[in-house]
Parts: C-alpha cells; structure tokens; sequence
C-alpha cells in the first residue's frame, strides 16, 4: 500500500467514516477512529504505522511479521502494529471492518449488516 500519509488517511476515511457510529479525532497528536468512544484505529504518521484493535494478531504476525507486529508498549493491549509500506490494501480493509466491528455495540452492527444488505 502507498505510503503517503494522506492517501493512507483518505482510504481510511472513505472505509470507516460511512460505517455507523465510527467518529474521527486526534488521539495525542494522531488521527484516530473510534466507534463506541472506544479506539480501534491509531495512525502513527511519524513512523508510517497503523495501530489497530484485534483479538486475532497472533494469527498476523505469524501470517507476516514484517507487516505485522507489536512492541512491549502494546504487549498487555488487544492492539497490533501494522507497517502501511507492506500492508495489502484488502488487509488492511479486512483489519479495519473487522477492529470495528468488535468495537461497535449489537445495534451498529445490526445498522452495519442492514447497510451492507442494501448494497
């Protein structure tokens, strides 16, 4: 995937912000998506990372850890690090529908299937 920030953040925006309850603001210095109030996306621009909610970044790492992995700071957190200079845009896709819908509560994601259904 590119790595220029801005089309990073713009394929961000156009996958989460049409999604129901998803809201962006900054989280320290960083862009951040949120459903919930809970985070579930944290771009590092600095370091052209993604930190990303999931209950499955074992199954990520071992996939590739060059794209994917951690660092002690996430080690107790659901959150893996995902490099955007070697992620696939349809993983980063399948990662960011996913964090969301583990975040978001029963009645956004019944909004969610309804909004997929009609699509």
């Amino acid at each position: 995937m590119a790595t220029d920030m801005h089309i990073f953040l713009q394929f961000m925006k156009s996958t989460l912000l049409p999604l129901p309850g998803v809201t962006t603001k900054m989280h320290f210095e960083y862009p951040a998506f949120y459903v919930n109030d809970k985070i579930f996306a944290n771009i590092h621009e600095k370091d052209e990372l993604l930190a990303i909610y999931t209950t499955e970044r074992e199954k990520w790492i071992a996939l590739d850890p060059r794209t994917y992995f951690i660092t002690p700071h996430y080690q107790n957190y659901k959150y893996m690090l995902v490099r955007l200079e070697t992620v696939s845009p349809d993983d980063l896709k399948l990662l960011l529908i996913t964090a969301y819908l583990v975040r978001a509560t029963k009645k956004l994601i019944r909004e969610y299937e309804e909004m997929k259904a009609n699509d």
